[in-house]
């Protein structure tokens, strides 16, 4: 039996709910995940300060691989802390209508989303002048820009799938210039893929309209960030994505890698067992992928998917089903498939 060695960031709100669902997941797995876990939780992170992003980061760097659930923005963003201090260049969101999920979009969507976590509007909080005005600093560098591109490309030879960069590159001619720039370079590497080149207004045009056409995206930070969540609304819920983030070695391998359900705490919901684990079993799926376990993480999804697809759904999506009712639905699919 293959054995792994992964890291698992605790959280706030629905985090343990999430994470004894996974765990249940698995249990039932023809593997050994060895599970280092880190308290991230707001209540540690009041009390330990920097000692507990310190701990976040050794066992991340140990491990390579990290399971994290969602945690609180108070004091500070642990995603940004985790971001920076990881190195982290780029984020992947996949996005898939899901059969049996009600959604007001009729069409159906596939797309990759590739994202570069670095620079935009983010890196600079900004600053006011006087009384009636503010500025702020948007930088953009080439070398995450580069990276995002490699893996863009590299998903859609995967995938056989084209590549679209989209930004504002027109009117931000200097940062999503140099950003479309580093994409063309990457481009030539790979001429056997079609790439093109799309306002990011126009993007957003296209996705609800043609959807079938757009595949796999590369853009920058904030382009990035308002198209995930406009495609995780489309396919009906922002409980249904997950995101993996990734940071490189020199010869462009990938150094760590961090895999998360997109969404948030959900305060409200916690403990009751409502929180709807799609997202964070999807985020398991992609680590097992990553880690080399394909058929086994493709057979995850599946059962994920069948699952809903029998009517077998979390009250959030019309079901029935609490988080530990679902689980166990998709456990029994899961058992049918190894």
């Amino acid at each position: 039996m293959s054995s792994y060695h992964i890291t698992e960031l605790r959280g706030d709100g629905i985090a343990d709910e999430l994470s004894k669902s996974v765990h249940t997941v698995i249990a039932a797995l023809p593997l050994k995940l060895e599970i280092e876990q880190v308290d991230l939780s707001l209540e540690t992170r009041r009390k330990e300060g920097p000692a507990c992003y310190d701990r976040t980061l050794a066992s991340m760097l140990k491990t390579a691989a990290t399971l994290k659930y969602p945690t609180a923005t108070k004091e500070e963003s642990p995603n940004k802390i985790i971001r920076d201090r990881c190195h982290f260049s780029v984020i992947h969101r996949p996005c898939t209508t899901i059969p049996g999920v009600p959604t007001n979009f009729k069409k159906s969507i596939d797309i990759d989303i590739v994202r570069v976590a670095t620079g935009g509007t983010y890196e600079d909080a900004g600053r006011r002048i006087g009384l009636h005005s503010a500025v702020s600093v948007r930088v953009i560098e080439k070398q995450p820009c580069r990276q995002a591109a490699q893996s863009a490309f590299q998903l859609a030879g995967k995938r056989n799938r084209t590549v679209i960069s989209s930004s504002k590159y027109t009117i931000q001619a200097a940062t999503d210039g140099l950003f479309e720039e580093a994409v063309d370079e990457v481009a030539r590497q790979y001429s056997f893929i079609k790439h093109d080149r799309i306002l990011f207004d126009a993007l957003l045009a296209k996705l609800t309209m043609q959807p079938e056409s757009v595949q796999v995206v590369v853009c920058p930070n904030e382009y990035g960030d308002f198209l995930s969540d406009a495609a995780a609304g489309l396919i009906g819920s922002l409980g249904l994505a997950d995101s993996a983030s990734y940071s490189y070695k020199e010869d462009g391998s990938v150094a760590m890698a961090m895999f998360d359900p997109a969404g948030g705490t959900a305060p409200d919901i916690a403990g009751k067992d409502l929180a709807n684990p799609t997202a964070a079993l999807f985020a398991l799926s992609s680590m097992l992928i990553f880690l080399g376990e394909v058929q086994i993480g493709q057979k995850v999804k599946k059962a994920v998917l069948d699952t809903i697809g029998e009517g077998k759904r979390t009250k959030d999506l019309g079901g029935s089903l609490g988080t530990s009712g679902f689980t166990a639905a998709v456990v029994e699919t899961l058992k049918k498939s190894l």
